[in-house]
């Protein structure tokens, strides 16, 4: 009951990010078109430049809203898991996509530092103005969650460096009116691509250690193996595994080792484990195996090469 009640909550959760993901994008996409006009009529890279990015924003929110309804989909005889990680490869596309496009931006800021272009700055200031309030609004529509949930994040971090990238066109247009200076246009290029790739690269680092299926940052093995030791009833913890589905579904398998008791004293030994697990770990789904006696070798990480298998 506990898990059907689980589920549905987080059904609701998805449906709400996805309405949220779908009016971000209908914004986002109409600005575009707008700043890409902008953009060729002031003669600037740092809004080309930031309209491309915004153009990926649209593709990663439409990725976005795709990866939360596959998520939805129940499991089945295919995907016993369901297709939660369809978000985690869909951020890491993502990821993968800005580092590319940002190494194209690099090398025309770069082309235009040699041979500097006029820049109608008014006009520049007025179009990343507009683009600095646009961008704000839509990625804060998405921010709840993104905390929590990488392929949301993925897309919350792209608006937010377009937030500050605007920022920057938008000073660097009201400096090069007073001054002339035209170089600071690829230069504020050149610091919107390394924003980007920061971001960039933060994502796919956490991508691909959900993907190799390592523990969760956040969670300290020893302590946990502590924890779990200290609970009323358990002797030892051995073959242990924790990994994340997503960065908010966390999964756990154990064996637990106890003395020799009925099923019923096992199964409240069993709630307290995963009581302990929810509360201080933020682990939902736990596979526990409750044995009296230890196996041999009574790894806590257990060796899946054949040697060393139960």
């Amino acid at each position: 009951m506990h898990g059907r009640s689980l589920h549905q909550n987080l059904a609701q959760v998805q449906e709400q990010r996805s309405r949220r993901l779908v009016l971000s994008l209908v914004i986002t996409l109409a600005f575009v078109v707008f700043e890409v006009i902008g953009g060729y009529f002031a003669n600037s890279l740092a809004l080309l430049t930031d309209a491309a990015h915004n153009l990926t924003d649209v593709l990663t929110l439409v990725l976005s809203w795709v990866a939360i309804r596959l998520a939805l989909k129940p499991a089945n005889s295919n995907h016993t898991y369901g297709y939660h990680r369809a978000g985690i490869l869909i951020a890491l596309l993502n990821a993968a996509s800005l580092i590319l496009i940002s190494a194209l931006v690099g090398w025309e800021a770069y082309r235009r530092f040699r041979e500097p272009l006029e820049v109608q700055s008014i006009l520049m200031s007025m179009v990343s103005a507009i683009a600095f309030i646009v961008n704000l609004v839509t990625a804060l529509l998405i921010r709840h969650g993104s905390h929590t949930d990488l392929n949301l994040r993925s897309a919350y971090l792209h608006l937010m460096g377009d937030v500050f990238s605007t920022l920057g066109a938008f000073v660097a247009g009201i400096i090069i009116a007073f001054s002339g200076y035209n170089w600071l246009d690829p230069l504020v290029s050149l610091l919107i691509v390394g924003l980007i790739l920061w971001n960039a690269l933060k994502i796919v680092i956490e991508t691909v250690q959900i993907l190799l299926e390592s523990a969760p940052r956040d969670v300290n093995m020893e302590q946990l193996v502590e924890d779990l030791r200290q609970i009323p009833g358990v002797n030892d913890v051995h073959d242990l595994h924790v990994w994340s589905i997503t960065a908010e579904m966390r999964s756990l398998s154990a064996h637990v080792v106890t003395d020799d008791l009925c099923l019923s004293e096992g199964a409240i030994i069993q709630e307290r484990i995963a009581q302990l697990l929810r509360q201080r770990y933020a682990i939902a789904h736990a596979t526990l195996q409750l044995e009296c006696k230890e196996c041999q070798p009574a790894l806590l990480y257990c060796d899946l090469n054949l040697k060393n298998a139960h």
